[in-house]
């Protein structure tokens, strides 16, 4: 798996569980999806995302889109 897929994967894991937490216990958790989304929109832009640094730094292989 490389950085990329790595990002991908945390950031659609992050938004079902959001999703799941505020249908059960609070609407609040939907603040978790709107901060997921935006990092991720910014990220297209900036080609910044602070979840692929992470992710370096434990070693996880380059992608193309984070580096």
């Amino acid at each position: 798996m490389n950085i990329d897929r790595a990002v991908f994967v945390f950031a659609g894991s992050m938004i079902l569980i959001s999703v799941t937490l505020a249908h059960f216990f609070s609407p609040y958790w939907l603040l978790l999806t709107a901060w997921v989304g935006f990092m991720m929109f910014q990220s297209a832009f900036t080609g910044f995302c602070p979840m692929a640094m992470v992710f370096k730094h434990f070693g996880v292989k380059p992608g193309s889109a984070f580096r």
